[in-house]
């Protein structure tokens, strides 16, 4: 089609100017109130539509004086239309003040566009974009604990643990606890209210009733292992991973909500579990447990260590710490538990490394004494030792004749730090504060009682295991 070249007497001028609308982007389709709220199509085109007066307004022009050197803007619809002799406006007849759409006059540094807001669709943008938000929140949620389920924690911010904590509470015997961190048990039990852990097969239930026709049907009253210690306050059992694992699957289950950093849940048979349980009528409590590998190249006694909720600040966590090392000291080698440890355990360790050592330091026989030696009698290994010592700050080093006032002087035989400059010895110095400390527990554990392990009671021999009990084997 040719193009048609329209003269100047057609075009009508005295008639308003209309711009020609922008292109519409694609809107998301928008249900619910949202969509009942659209206004008329014509809308937006009344909006757009300006009067002749605002569409003829020239700008206002920067600063007071007018530079005539310098070109002006002039205004969108500025043309000989708006002048009834036909003449356009030069700079110096252009108004210094700007109208507004209703006439009257604009102050400067207003803006001249007018842009009408659609109410619908702000309230639609702002609906999509919430529930996009909300998706993709929900996306994370899943995503984080689908890597709970199968690999473990590996949050750091206590906040975002919380948040994926998947179980509300569990009832264990008489006792109902509110977890701490996630565990993987079944998906299902994230709905249910309370779920029902058997104290002595670790079976789970979400359903009361099932709960109730499993006990009646189970006879199992203790651990399912050898036992091995027994006083007359506690029993210890050991358990071997591949012999029982389904009971060892469910302690790791029931542990990892109490344990952030525990990532093993399925995988047990490189592991001996040995359990300390209380005893009454109706059978032997669990009360906490340690695992320890069949066979560690770094020489840990401990991998995981945990005492339950209801049993804490009892000094069971004590009775387990010592157990694992009398364990080591049968085997006649120095242990140390697998870094890193939590919180409660490695308070719990460095309390007992610290009481450990004072009461081998404050033997009366023993006036010089070395790492080693610590090492050996506590079977701690001596990087614990030397580190226990220096957060103490026991380690002195004498350069002069005369050694420094202590209560008590242990002279190293064998020296921390070599230096062939200075001359002297490294000492071990108990200061007045550690000793008093030391004596007020003793007199409080001769008031209130306390357990202890008794080697003598200890009847076990270390297991010797072929290489295909050590490794996953079906």
């Amino acid at each position: 089609m040719d193009a048609e070249w329209i003269p100047a007497s057609r075009i009508d001028l005295t008639k308003e100017v209309e711009w020609p609308l922008p292109e519409k982007a694609e809107k998301k389709k928008v249900s619910g109130a949202a969509a009942t709220k659209a206004q008329p199509k014509n809308a937006l085109k009344r909006a757009r539509r300006l009067s002749r007066e605002v569409s003829s307004t020239p700008d206002l022009l920067a600063g007071k004086n007018l530079n005539i050197s310098k070109p002006s803007k002039l205004s969108k619809a500025g043309g000989k239309e708006n002048r009834e002799d036909g003449t356009p406006l030069s700079v110096s007849q252009q108004p210094s003040e700007l109208v507004s759409v209703d006439g009257t006059p604009r102050m400067e540094g207003e803006s001249e566009d007018v842009e009408m807001i659609d109410a619908a669709e702000v309230e639609a943008k702002a609906a999509i974009k919430e529930e996009i938000e909300k998706t993709a929140e929900d996306a994370v949620r899943q995503e984080e604990i689908e890597k709970l389920r199968t690999g473990g924690s590996m949050t750091q911010n206590p906040t975002e643990i919380h948040r994926v904590r998947n179980l509300s509470r569990i009832q264990m015997g008489k006792y109902e606890i509110e977890p701490w961190y996630f565990s993987p048990y079944p998906a299902s039990f994230s709905d249910a209210d309370m779920i029902y852990v058997d104290e002595f097969c670790l079976s789970y239930f979400d359903n009361p009733r099932a709960f109730e026709r499993h006990r009646s049907k189970c006879t199992l009253v203790h651990p399912p292992g050898n036992e091995i210690y027994r006083d007359d306050y506690v029993s210890f059992f050991e358990v071997d991973g591949r012999r029982q694992r389904t009971w060892c699957r469910n302690l790791c289950l029931l542990s990892k909500l109490f344990l952030d950093h525990k990532t093993l849940y399925y995988d047990v048979d490189p592991f001996l579990f040995y359990c300390m349980t209380t005893r009454d009528a109706h059978g032997c409590h669990l009360v906490g447990y340690f695992s320890k590998e069949k066979e560690s190249a770094e020489g840990y006694n401990v991998a995981c260590i945990l005492t339950l909720p209801q049993y804490q600040r009892r000094g069971y966590g004590r009775l387990l710490i010592a157990f694992s090392y009398e364990l080591s000291k049968r085997e006649g080698k120095l242990g140390s538990p697998e870094k890193p440890l939590s919180d409660l355990g490695l308070l719990g360790y460095r309390q007992y490394w610290r009481e450990t050592l004072v009461e081998l330091l404050l033997d009366p026989d023993r006036d010089a004494i070395s790492e080693s030696e610590l090492a050996s009698l506590s079977g701690m290994t001596e990087k614990d030792v030397h580190e226990t010592l220096v957060v103490l700050n026991l380690l002195r080093y004498n350069v002069g004749p005369h050694p420094p006032t202590a209560q008590i002087e242990l002279i190293r035989t064998s020296p921390i730090l070599t230096n062939s400059t200075q001359k002297g010895n490294w000492i071990i110095v108990l200061s007045d504060a550690i000793i008093e400390q030391h004596n007020k527990r003793l007199a409080k554990e001769q008031a209130k009682g306390v357990r202890k392990i008794d080697p003598s009671r200890l009847q076990w021999k270390p297991p010797v295991f072929p290489a295909s009990s050590r490794t996953w084997n079906w």
